[in-house]
């Protein structure tokens, strides 16, 4: 493992009058591969940049390993970094770029031949080694500024949007590289980007940020299956959102009406995300596209609601359809319903049931919702 522990204590970077990371704590294990994901104007790129030395932090702390660099200049403080626009050198041949930073520390001088080979069978481009970067294909390129990133063995890689100008299939086989690429050295990896996809992919922990601050840190999944918040729900995944209140029975069991006829019986707490501990309570429920069922109309059971179809999509391995729900305000939801070949298309115009497994649903306090 090449891999040292990054920690930010306290971070935080003031642009005027702007407040662009505030208070931040991260850690980024040894040999983890952590993303930050967030909006524009999140503060992500001001971390990253804070993290290399292109800007020092309004206050806070920046370790990697027992090294505090908080103050040191970029090319001190010993890390890899990948950009979107590779930057490879195009009068030098593959090999010769990534021998270029190897050329400049004493502990590879003797032997940055070797060291330049044993990258490129690492990024399996051997073949490549005497050509040009303007003879690669994007995705080769990439992986020579990877090589070129790891030669040296740097304590942390800082990546910032490295996939961006690949177009999606090449950027998909891409992802799964970088990975392996990773995991095979132990490297410790600082991913900057916007797409969730990307994060979800890739990452061992992910770290949800809005207006400066990391609202939510967990694995994929985690944030995916439980997250603590409306901003994360929407802005992971897809989300579908209702608006209902929430009721306690006798029995200590609940429900949520959405309508006078329409009632969602819940298992526990639903993952409930509130405050309040009285008998009725205005909430909004997620739903993932995913878990939401359809079936043509038939008569009335429970977690179940009534709507029409108004488009269905082909998105090749399912069906994407938005159903008008006969509910107050008439809020459409989006399911994805996978293609069997038992079962008839669903059709725009048709009455449908949208069927609520329990199971399937996170709550928030429905005043999330205006604060956000």
């Amino acid at each position: 493992m090449i891999g040292e522990t990054l920690h930010l204590n306290r971070l935080v970077k003031r642009y005027d009058e702007t407040l662009a990371v505030d208070d931040l704590n991260l850690t980024v294990n040894a040999g983890e591969f952590v993303s930050v994901l967030g909006p524009s104007g999140s503060g992500k790129t001001s971390i990253l940049s804070m993290v290399a030395g292109f800007e020092r932090p309004s206050s806070g702390e920046i370790l990697i390993g027992s090294r505090n660099v908080t103050q040191l200049a970029p090319n001190d403080r010993d890390i890899g970094m990948v950009f979107q626009k590779y930057a490879l050198f195009p009068h030098l041949t593959v090999r010769q770029n990534i021998a270029f930073p190897l050329k400049l520390k004493k502990r590879w001088k003797e032997r940055w031949r070797s060291r330049a080979d044993e990258m490129l069978e690492l990024v399996q481009l051997a073949s490549f080694a005497d050509r040009l970067p303007a003879q690669l294909s994007g995705g080769q390129q990439q992986r020579v500024a990877v090589a070129r990133a790891l030669a040296f063995e740097p304590p942390l890689m800082l990546m910032d949007e490295p996939l961006g100008a690949l177009d999606k299939k090449l950027r998909e086989a891409m992802q799964i590289e970088i990975k392996r690429i990773q995991q095979s050295v132990g490297a410790t990896i600082l991913y900057v980007t916007h797409d969730q996809e990307e994060a979800l992919t890739m990452s061992d922990r992910v770290a949800i940020m809005k207006s400066g601050r990391v609202v939510q840190i967990g694995t994929p999944v985690e944030l995916y299956r439980a997250p603590k918040s409306m901003f994360v729900a929407d802005f992971v995944g897809r989300m579908n959102f209702l608006e209902g209140d929430r009721l306690f029975t006798k029995e200590g069991g609940q429900q949520i009406r959405l309508s006078e006829n329409t009632v969602l019986t819940m298992l526990a707490d639903c993952g409930i995300q509130t405050d309040s501990s009285g008998e009725e309570e205005r909430v909004t429920i997620a739903l993932r596209p995913e878990l939401i069922g359809i079936e043509a109309r038939k008569e009335r059971k429970p977690n179940r609601i009534p709507g029409v179809v108004e488009h269905s999509i082909f998105m090749g391995p399912h069906n994407v359809l938005i159903v008008r729900l006969s509910l107050p305000g008439r809020p459409a939801v989006e399911a994805q319903i996978p293609h069997f070949s038992s079962v008839e298309p669903f059709e725009s115009g048709q009455e449908v049931d949208v069927i609520i497994e329990p199971t399937t649903l996170t709550c928030f306090s429905a005043s999330e919702r205006c604060a956000a």
